[in-house]
């Protein structure tokens, strides 16, 4: 007690010390403490955060004028020479932060999915402009983020969809930040384009209606198609500034790798992938024997024809093509590799593997030739007739990344394969290919012509060339019909070389086409 007589409060006991971090809500006496955010959620934020990024008036103004571009050559014409088009410029506003990287690679991967995009001024066919348009924005995303994992690569469509939402933030932020510090250079600049817009759409209508030929060119204008235009507008000009702030600001996973896993034990490791490696091997040595003269005494000793030998085991092999890419990317990482032994065995073992992997490949094919030669061609079996040979291909990277075991590169790679796989796919034509072949080839069933005439305008100047059967010739052309182009919008290469056979052959009536069936 002190001398005034005051009391002095009792000192309150301590908390008792507990195992482990504080509680959230402790910090001392009460005081919360914040947790902290887990790496997933620091990698979001950080993503999250670039929204806020200035956003240069140049950037803006370029894919503004895309978008208005998309509104107009999109819509009201068939895919054509305008979407391809549109798939180009979508590129203006991320094209100089492309060329200050200097990276090569990231510049082949970009204009591989340019060159993909523009497959729909080349092929009328619907199937194949859809593969190559989905294989294009993979590998444009990759190009845009500088993918260099296997984990970026593959969620890159997670990682497109993710873009697209920041960048509506970024591009809001940048048109205020624009209409306030710059209200007056924003006023001069509208009422430039205003002019301008209005000049080329007087001159237009003039030019249009003095001559036909410049008419069709121009793309139509009518209000029914405003609507669309704008909603599309708007999309096209998202997707650029997507692609612009994915490049200045490229999320950070891009750059992550799987973690580290343990080194398995030699014998352990070993032990399983030799066993698939021999059995892998048998098979193909059989198979090597079946190709040089055994043929005919498998068949006999099976009972089964050319067409059932191969269509029994064709989708198998695939099969087995696919699941031996798994069991050598997850013996990679478990291969053990501390002594130059290690390295050399794991290599060995790894080789032999795809080595005999390439084998299953050569006869899956050949089976799908024996199959083909039966039964024709028809878009499934070429697709993967495409998709085993880009199998092989890849197995061949697999080979030469082992040779230095590094393998940064091979993600990139593989999609680049991909999309070169794609872009032959195109180039081959199959709608003409399936009718030349089908057309001339000894089948052991009937040719399909309902099959045929279901084809797209692709496969109108194949009918042309059909010289054995002149009644099918006529038959098929008479059935055949092609869109004409709406202004160079909806312009095409496959439409217009089919509109061009149909224009010069004499019509044939579907009765007469029935009786000579």
């Amino acid at each position: 007690m002190s001398d005034t007589g005051a009391t002095t409060p009792p000192t309150p006991p301590a908390l008792p010390a507990l195992p482990g971090p504080p509680p959230s809500w402790v910090a001392g006496r009460g005081v919360p403490v914040p947790r902290e955010a887990g790496k997933l959620a620091q990698v979001l934020m950080s993503f999250w955060e670039e929204r806020r990024r200035p956003v240069a008036a140049s950037t803006l103004g370029l894919c503004g004028v895309v978008g208005v571009l998309g509104g107009v050559l999109l819509v009201g014409h068939a895919p054509g020479l305008g979407a391809a088009l549109i798939g180009l410029v979508v590129w203006a506003a991320a094209a100089p932060t492309l060329v200050r990287r200097r990276d090569v690679n990231d510049l082949i991967t970009a204009a591989l999915s340019i060159t993909l995009f523009a497959v729909v001024a080349l092929r009328d066919a619907g199937w194949v402009v859809a593969l190559c348009a989905l294989v294009a924005a993979w590998t444009g995303v990759v190009a845009v983020t500088s993918s260099r994992s296997a984990p970026a690569a593959v969620l890159a469509p997670l990682t497109w969809a993710a873009g697209a939402v920041r960048a509506l933030p970024w591009v809001a932020k940048g048109v205020e930040t624009l209409a306030g510090a710059r209200r007056g250079q924003l006023v001069v600049a509208l009422r430039s384009v205003g002019i301008t817009v209005g000049l080329l759409v007087v001159f237009g209508l003039l030019f249009a209606s003095a001559d036909r030929v410049f008419a069709r060119m121009m793309p139509r204008v009518e209000a029914v198609l405003l609507p669309g235009q704008l909603v599309v507008g708007v999309l096209v000009a998202v997707v650029a500034a997507t692609l612009a702030h994915l490049a200045l600001a490229p999320p950070s996973w891009t750059d992550a790798r799987l973690a580290p896993r343990p080194a398995a034990k030699r014998g352990e490791w070993l032990l399983p992938v030799l066993a698939l490696d021999a059995m892998v091997l048998l098979f193909v040595t059989v198979q090597v024997g079946a190709l040089l003269g055994g043929h005919r005494h498998v068949l006999e000793t099976e009972g089964l024809t050319y067409a059932e030998y191969a269509r029994q085991g064709f989708a198998q092999l695939v099969v087995v093509t696919a699941l031996t890419l798994v069991v050598v990317a997850v013996a990679a990482r478990r291969a053990p590799r501390e002594t130059p032994q290690d390295r050399l065995l794991s290599r060995l073992a790894l080789g032999a593997l795809c080595v005999g992997t390439l084998g299953v490949v050569a006869s899956a094919l050949r089976r799908m030739d024996l199959y083909v030669d039966a039964f024709g061609l028809t878009r499934l079996r070429i697709v993967v007739t495409v998709t085993e040979v880009a199998l092989a291909a890849v197995f061949v990277l697999l080979l030469v990344a082992g040779i230095r075991w590094r393998g940064g590169w091979l993600p990139r790679a593989v999609l680049q394969v991909v999309g070169v796989a794609m872009l032959g796919l195109a180039l081959l034509n199959p709608d003409a290919q399936i009718v030349r072949h089908n057309t001339t080839a000894d089948l052991v069933t009937t040719l399909d012509a309902d099959y045929l005439a279901g084809l797209s305008a692709d496969a109108i100047p194949a009918f042309d060339q059909i010289e054995g059967d002149p009644a099918l010739r006529r038959c098929l052309l008479a059935s055949a019909s092609v869109s004409s182009a709406t202004g160079i919008g909806g312009w095409n290469v496959g439409r217009e070389r089919a509109a061009q056979v149909l224009a010069a052959e004499q019509p044939a009536t579907d009765a007469w086409c029935a009786a000579d069936r």
